[in-house]
């Protein structure tokens, strides 16, 4: 079974935040795949179906950003699987990278994510793939806190949905052909 974690922040004060991009994903693949995103398992909203012909759980963590890991390393022991974590994908926003832009890794630093560093930390390994969506602007940001926390200007939203869109055929290669076709793909 692929478990699939969106990253992001719950409440609705937070719906269109940069930082919420994680939950934009998992909305998106939920609403294509048909998949209800609503139990309660782990401290998170998950829901269970398939994507390009495979099991996957796709979860929300509700432990807010910076205190993701223990919700994933949850979900990922209740896998029935020898190594969970190589059918594991955290979707996470990037403010290195461009607006628009995403990028795809097997493995990697928290590369000062908050919510990544949680994972690694929780899970004990670095070792999973993960979609970063990039939130750069074109200016400086003079506090990086309060950016990834306000919301996507209008301007902003048709581009987030484009990438969102891309982010979404992005995962649903690695599920059918693997990280390294996906990266190949989409970065």
């Amino acid at each position: 079974m692929w478990l699939i974690v969106g990253l992001g922040n719950p409440g609705v004060e937070y719906e269109w935040s940069r930082h919420n991009l994680g939950f934009m994903l998992i909305d998106k693949l939920a609403s294509d795949e048909g998949i209800v995103v609503g139990r309660r398992e782990c401290s998170s909203l998950v829901g269970r179906g398939e994507v390009e012909g495979k099991v996957t759980k796709l979860a929300k963590p509700q432990t807010f950003m910076n205190l993701g890991g223990h919700a994933v390393h949850c979900l990922l022991a209740k896998l029935r699987s020898e190594s969970p974590v190589k059918q594991l994908v955290v979707i996470s926003d990037d403010l290195a990278l461009p607006l628009g832009k995403i990028r795809i890794r097997e493995r990697g630093t928290a590369g000062g994510h908050n919510g990544l560093k949680s994972i690694i930390a929780a899970i004990g390994t670095s070792e999973f793939v993960r979609l970063r969506i990039g939130i750069q602007p074109e200016h400086p940001v003079s506090d990086p806190k309060r950016f990834v926390l306000d919301s996507f200007s209008k301007t902003e939203r048709s581009i987030v949905a484009e990438t969102v869109e891309q982010s979404a055929k992005a995962i649903r290669t690695i599920i059918r052909d693997g990280a390294l076709k996906a990266m190949t793909e989409f970065n």
